[in-house]
């Protein structure tokens, strides 16, 4: 009842600044993926600019994302546009999406873990980066493709991933040169290279 609740009041974000987010956030390839903790970070995520800590997140998209697929697997959910017949925010995606099982969301697992890791990293803005992880996961609401059950057991696999990476030796060198990199940036006064008041606008929107 409630997953069918979210998707019916999500529905109405359709062509909002919320929308065109949830679309943005929809887009796992890099660059582009860099871009979404961006502002929350108050930084760059660039090759140029902070390259140790860009290959840290595209390394970990794999880790995090994959960690969903042996649960979407048995269950092959069926996602929410295929039962309501309702739009997605990616319509290009729709054929493939059909295929791949909605439970639990992939995004939300790479969203949220990448939060958790941003936000060991820089602790000073662990709650604007966690907020934005959030965010990252309710995107796949907006965008018709997620069923909210799917959402809050994506943010559970992601935080397990994130938890047996902290055991991996070459993932903790990672984080440190990682780490160094935020720290030179900061140093230099970096900032981030997209449109943080056009996102603010977006997560600003009252959530229906």
């Amino acid at each position: 009842a409630m997953d069918d609740a979210v998707v019916a009041r999500m529905l109405a974000l359709r062509g909002s600044p919320r929308w065109n987010l949830a679309a943005r956030d929809a887009r796992l390839g890099f660059p582009a993926a860099a871009e979404a903790f961006s502002c929350a970070l108050g930084l760059p995520i660039t090759e140029q600019d902070t390259p140790a800590l860009y290959m840290l997140l595209r390394r970990t998209l794999a880790d995090l994302g994959l960690s969903t697929y042996t649960a979407k697997e048995a269950y092959q959910r069926e996602r929410p546009f295929m039962v309501n017949g309702e739009p997605t925010c990616t319509p290009e995606e729709e054929e493939m999406l059909r295929s791949d099982g909605s439970y639990p969301s992939g995004h939300t697992a790479i969203g949220w873990g990448w939060a958790l890791i941003l936000s060991e990293l820089d602790p000073d803005r662990a709650e604007a980066l966690l907020a934005r992880g959030r965010a990252f996961g309710e995107s796949r609401n907006v965008c018709n493709v997620h069923w909210r059950s799917d959402v809050i057991s994506g943010r559970m696999a992601g935080a397990a991933a994130f938890a047996r990476l902290q055991t991996n030796s070459d993932f903790l060198t990672a984080m440190d040169a990682a780490r160094e990199n935020i720290a030179d940036a900061r140093k230099a006064g970096l900032e981030p290279n997209v449109d943080c008041d056009l996102e603010a606008e977006a997560l600003d929107t009252a959530m229906p």
